[in-house]
């Protein structure tokens, strides 16, 4: 497993009966986590002075409760600043097990010794956008959201990167791809943390298991002639590693060579020294 464990400013206190205790910054937050079927003694007296407390509802979503916790606020990661802010669904703005592939990808961008054009899709909020960005590559950041777009130019102004070479747009990615495809651009690397199940900014559907496998081959007509990565994450229940490598070998191993590496992605639970299981990813390189 691949675990995001530089984190000074995040940590996963405890976990039990469903839920995780989180301590983001100099707050604490309690929120559902499908993966904790366990039911350990709650020992931690963090658990009654939440900041912030997602209830799932038995009829599906749920909504926060919240005790003194402000309405945004940031954390840091190395370099890198991140806006936070509780919103639909459990979720803060940032999926903190990311960093394991942030410091992956970071340092191969450094060691190309060349300019890296990167393609970062389904870019959410941005952390793989600013972590490349600040790592020396131009990034084009797409997704389909707007909000989700200003949010990643806030924390990359944020992270001292407002200046950066990032090219922000809010588009539908397989449709972008399409037509980066018939433009002739190229991309050294690509990034893609696609949802489950989405819907474009004119109601184009997403459903991963139906299409994910198409776009990876269509995404290969965008790649550069030497390209350098190519990351896909995914926190779909039926994509496991192997999965992830059986589709990433198929088609680039074939066309550039390289290997493919697929694991599970987790953090660290510092009341027990387990580890949390956070979804997987593919990371094909050169």
């Amino acid at each position: 497993m691949w675990i995001a464990d530089g984190w000074k400013d995040y940590e996963v206190i405890d976990s039990s009966k469903g839920e995780k205790l989180e301590r983001w910054g100099d707050y604490i937050l309690v929120r559902p986590d499908p993966q904790v079927i366990w039911d350990t003694p709650k020992k931690d007296p963090r658990w009654k002075k939440m900041n912030g407390h997602y209830h799932r509802s038995s009829k599906g979503g749920g909504e926060w409760e919240f005790f003194d916790l402000p309405k945004q606020w940031t954390i840091n990661y190395k370099n890198l600043t991140f806006n936070l802010q509780p919103f639909s669904f459990k979720h803060t703005g940032l999926f903190p097990e990311q960093a394991a592939n942030w410091d992956w990808f970071s340092k191969k961008i450094k060691e190309a010794g060349r300019e890296v054009k990167v393609l970062n899709l389904f870019a959410y909020t941005g952390g793989a956008t600013i972590s490349a960005a600040a790592a020396g590559a131009s990034v084009t950041h797409v997704d389909a959201s707007k909000g989700m777009v200003t949010w990643a130019k806030e924390n990359a102004k944020s992270s001292g990167l407002e200046d950066a070479p990032i090219r922000y747009l809010v588009d539908d990615c397989v449709k972008f791809v399409e037509r980066e495809i018939r433009r002739g651009n190229k991309y050294d690397a690509i990034i893609m943390d696609p949802p489950s199940y989405g819907r474009g900014p004119k109601g184009e559907i997403w459903k991963i298991e139906e299409q994910i496998h198409a776009f990876i081959k269509l995404c290969t007509g965008i790649l550069s002639e030497k390209p350098l990565f190519f990351l896909l994450n995914s926190y779909t229940t039926g994509l496991q590693p192997a999965v992830l490598t059986y589709m990433l070998s198929v088609e680039l191993c074939s066309r550039y060579g390289g290997k493919v590496n697929s694991d599970e992605i987790g953090l660290p639970v510092i009341g027990n020294g387990l580890v949390l299981p956070c979804g997987a990813s593919g990371r094909w390189e050169s």
